[in-house]
């Protein structure tokens, strides 16, 4: 028996909206496959559909016609608790606006996840983690207290922490300045060589882009080669 160890799979994915003039298509048939350890990036313009393709491909919204397999299961046949069964300890998120609690400290947020996940010696896991994205003195600071960098960092340390096989990446330096962003492009890339993980990363920022091993353009909602 073969298995099928590709991570990320969509077949004629679309996605529409009702609108007042009419519907609104997002995305179009669009045909896609992620390899195991393979870096994707998926460039466009503002309001291409970028965030709303990643945010289909990972489960947390539902597709208008179309497949996705995750780890080789269809998460149209799923409920939202099945899905997250699924991507817990298996998935890592990095999201533009970092998405870390604001009443949980940096340990805390990092902790979560490998607490859903099952994941034995949490607080040793998640303080390792913080160490690896050098804020091991910043463990008991609350997002508040953090820059931004600090916070992406945080939220580096918190989507490796469960050393994922998969890690989806949303405009991850977007709201970083030049330097800092470079910084943490350079920290998630690193991290990710160490892991072996597969990447897929949505960005407006070409450079950011040229580091992954393929590059796919999304406009009029189509994906192609970039």
């Amino acid at each position: 028996m073969v298995v099928d160890s590709t991570p990320l799979r969509a077949r004629r994915l679309s996605k529409s909206i009702a609108a007042p003039a009419g519907r609104i298509d997002i995305l179009r048939s669009i045909d896609f496959e992620l390899a195991p350890g393979e870096a994707v990036a998926i460039l466009g313009a503002s309001g291409s559909g970028k965030s709303t393709l990643l945010g289909l491909l990972a489960g947390l919204d539902d597709a208008s016609d179309g497949e996705i397999e995750l780890f080789g299961r269809e998460l149209g046949r799923m409920d939202e608790d099945s899905r997250s069964l699924l991507r817990a300890g298996r998935v890592g998120f990095v999201f533009q606006s970092f998405q870390l609690l604001p009443g949980m400290t940096a340990l805390e947020n990092v902790m979560l996840p490998l607490e859903l996940a099952g994941t034995a010696a949490p607080r040793r896991r998640a303080e390792e983690a913080l160490e690896q994205v050098e804020l091991a003195r910043r463990i008991h600071h609350y997002p508040s207290q953090l820059s931004g960098g600090e916070q992406q960092r945080v939220a580096i340390a918190r989507a490796f922490a469960t050393r994922p096989e998969l890690l989806f990446a949303d405009e991850p330096t977007g709201s970083l300045d030049q330097a800092t962003g470079g910084r943490i492009s350079e920290l998630m890339f690193r991290l990710r060589r160490e892991i072996g993980a597969a990447l897929l990363l949505v960005t407006h920022d070409a450079h950011l882009a040229q580091r992954c091993d393929r590059r796919l353009l999304l406009q009029g909602g189509v994906l192609e080669a970039a």
